[in-house]
């Protein structure tokens, strides 16, 4: 019997939600997102069409919902694992994230697509075209309405990779207060660390269904990495080229300055630019702060044409950074110079390539891992361009330097990997006891 909850979300958090929903709108700018807010309103409906024409009730489903692409790399493996334990099992996968409509669409899912706001009717309505036998959250994005209303249902509840930082708003009133009905309502939560074990059942959990199983983003960046595939730059070599991967505008104002150092005394160095957000306002922005910073016109990776990599190409689209890396002599990691944290340290490091972030990074275990390894330099606050500039040299001049790294890296994450298949045992276990 799933964990059904003695409590429902507050009324405060219902009328907080329905209130919102109406209002975000006049919040958005960037045509990207309005599209995702129109999106999540007509989820309900668009994953009713899907199951009236495909949803089969004879067979289980699993919904899997993971915010963004990060969150999702570690629900991908999870999937693949359950998938090949329970191979008549159907599958659905939610995110709420723009930058993972792309990833989204290539899941082996029957159905993929956003998830609703976290109001009582669109929750309603979407669980009941899906009608899951399991519900996965992933990370820390639960949302309490959905999380509450699918164990009622009579649904197990789980939530995978499970991570709380010491830094999460979610430990702090009043969203705590908001959130521990839903966290209340988990069948299992499958910590990635001990201390996540804690913060878990400060949040809710209960502590004899917290299991720690470790991060099964390892496991999926591991297999990308592994799988090789065709290169995104056809036959260009790891060999002098940075790769800046999911930056921001101040990000890039620093790598850009690094970069006019670095040339000074080696031209032929060569620098990839991936922003996390790749719309046509941020590139134009790249291409303004090379022009201020002296250096030449950055090429749109959708543009190269055959011949000798330019000093700067701009990525102009998404899913394909994790291949980038491997290009790369190091990667330089964004987010570290604003608040939101830093992204993904696991995928070049999967690629054997030393890692660069900013001064912060909320407590990341994942660049933990990497430090401890001696794969990952953080930068201070003080001079980071100049910093980055002797990274750069030093990378370029001795080579031999970032091999060892990025093989450390590579090492770390070996003895990681596993988290995937055991969390896949774990749900089926749940499913069937």
């Amino acid at each position: 019997m799933s964990a059904v909850p003695s409590v429902m979300p507050s009324l405060m958090y219902r009328a907080v939600v329905a209130a919102s929903v109406p209002l975000v709108p006049l919040f958005l700018r960037d045509p990207r997102q309005r599209a995702a807010h129109r999106a999540r309103l007509a989820a309900p409906e668009q994953l009713a069409s899907w199951a009236r024409a495909h949803r089969d009730p004879t067979r289980p489903l699993a919904w899997f919902h993971a915010p963004s692409v990060g969150e999702g790399l570690q629900a991908r493996a999870v999937m693949a694992a359950l998938r090949s334990d329970l191979p008549d099992m159907q599958f659905i996968y939610t995110h709420f994230s723009p930058s993972a409509e792309d990833f989204a669409a290539r899941l082996a899912a029957d159905w993929c697509g956003y998830l609703c706001y976290d109001r009582i009717g669109d929750v309603e309505r979407m669980l009941t075209a899906a009608a899951p036998d399991l519900l996965v959250f992933t990370k820390l994005d639960l949302w309490p309405e959905l999380a509450i209303r699918a164990a009622h249902r009579g649904a197990r509840v789980a939530m995978v990779a499970a991570t709380v930082s010491a830094v999460s708003s979610r430990l702090r009133w009043p969203a705590r207060r908001a959130a521990t009905p839903g966290y209340a309502a988990l069948d299992l939560a499958l910590a990635v660390a001990p201390e996540d074990v804690s913060r878990l059942a400060v949040l809710g959990c209960r502590a004899d269904r917290i299991v720690l199983t470790g991060d099964p983003r390892v496991d999926s960046v591991l297999e990308v990495a592994e799988a090789g595939g065709e290169r995104v730059l056809g036959g260009t070599a790891a060999d002098r080229i940075l790769v800046a991967g999911s930056t921001w505008p101040e990000d890039e104002a620093m790598v850009l300055a690094a970069f006019r150092e670095v040339r000074r005394t080696h031209p032929d160095a060569r620098l990839i630019l991936a922003p996390h957000q790749p719309t046509a306002a941020h590139l134009h922005g790249i291409d303004a702060a090379a022009r201020t910073s002296g250096l030449p016109d950055p090429v749109r990776l959708g543009g190269l044409v055959d011949g000798p990599l330019p000093p700067i190409v701009a990525v102009d689209r998404t899913g394909v950074l994790a291949r980038l890396y491997r290009v790369g002599t190091f990667a330089y990691v964004g987010g570290g110079f604003g608040h939101a944290g830093i992204h993904s340290v696991f995928e070049p490091a999967a690629w054997s390539r030393p890692v660069v972030i900013g001064p912060r990074d909320r407590d990341s275990r994942d660049a933990r891992l990497l430090d401890e390894a001696g794969a990952l330099t953080r930068l201070t606050g003080a001079a980071p361009a100049a910093q980055l500039a002797g990274i750069w040299r030093r990378y370029l001049d001795m080579p031999d330097r970032a091999q060892a790294a990025g093989a450390a890296g590579r090492a770390a994450l070996d003895r990681e990997r596993g988290a995937a298949r055991r969390s896949a045992e774990m749900l089926r276990n749940l499913l069937t006891r």
